[in-house]
């Protein structure tokens, strides 16, 4: 079922992508979230071309979106197969017009997304992957070629960094390879970039929701690699009331257990947390003294 709903779900992401383009050729109005997170009409919009088509392609799917979310999960729990779309993803990056923002559309079948559909609206370019498929990049214009993962071999390791939410914990990662380069990057753009083997890792330390990482993580593990929690098991969906992601990981090369640096880098920032909340009590007690006297 789901190869066959690959190509008019693209016809789709493709379709929502020009009506982001819409708005992002002119000024446009920025609201905010409860969670203060910016939205805007470019997100509604998109949210409702795909709603609309995936109605029609699949009117027996229930659709899960950013821009739709409340929808308890008493009800979510019954789904064993459903659409689960991201509209917009980076909202940030698309106010500050740089171009790093997609369309991201999954479908989740028991807990695994087996189809994933990125678009690129600026670019044009799309990724897409259908469980057992493969994975695969098409240039506006072009034929879709076929993309993997690259091997590491401990050498210089490119991680893909998030442009917008930048964390101390990713900077402790990065330190300890004597050989790396930061790579930013907006929205899912970031697992795309080690899906084609253009990354070694993406990190995530910070919360994400669960639309953010499903189309992703079914290209990048038709691509070879993995989209995981830390402790190296591939991300379930719909499992919880909470749609909030675990921290997360992105890596090409499968071979390494990155279990070890992962967990170097968060006692790294846990031990300096510590070691700031000492050093604030002492000055606290400190400048206390003397104000008693």
């Amino acid at each position: 079922m789901a190869h066959a709903l690959l190509e008019p779900v693209l016809g789709l992401a493709v379709e929502a992508g020009e009506r982001i383009r819409e708005v992002y050729a002119r000024d446009f109005d920025v609201a905010e979230k409860e969670d203060r997170s910016p939205l805007t009409e470019a997100d509604m919009a998109a949210h409702e071309t795909i709603l609309a088509g995936l109605r029609r392609l699949s009117p027996e799917l229930p659709v899960l979106s950013e821009e739709s979310a409340e929808i308890p999960y008493a009800e979510r729990a019954r789904w064993e197969r459903y659409w689960l779309v991201d509209p917009l993803d980076g909202t940030r990056e698309f106010i500050k017009r740089n171009g790093e923002f997609t369309v991201n559309i999954a479908l989740v079948e028991a807990g695994r997304p087996v189809l994933g559909v990125i678009h690129v609206p600026v670019s044009g370019v799309s990724y897409f992957a259908c469980a057992g498929g493969g994975a695969f990049r098409q240039d506006p214009g072009g034929e879709a070629r076929a993309i993997h993962v690259r091997p590491w071999d401990g050498g210089r390791l490119v991680v893909a960094g998030s442009r917008s939410h930048p964390s101390p914990q990713l900077m402790r990662f990065v330190a300890l390879f004597p050989e790396h380069e930061v790579v930013s990057m907006g929205s899912s753009l970031k697992s795309c970039l080690v899906a084609e083997g253009r990354a070694d890792v993406y990190v995530r330390f910070g919360p994400t929701s669960e639309w953010d990482t499903a189309a992703a993580q079914c290209v990048v593990e038709e691509a070879g690699g993995g989209l995981c929690d830390f402790e190296l098991r591939p991300l379930r969906y719909n499992t919880k009331p909470s749609l909030i992601n675990p921290p997360f990981i992105v890596c090409g090369d499968l071979r390494h257990d990155w279990r070890r640096w992962l967990r170097a880098a968060q006692e790294g920032h846990q031990q300096e947390g510590d070691q700031q909340e000492g050093d604030q009590q002492e000055g606290n007690q400190g400048g206390a003294g003397p104000g008693r006297g």
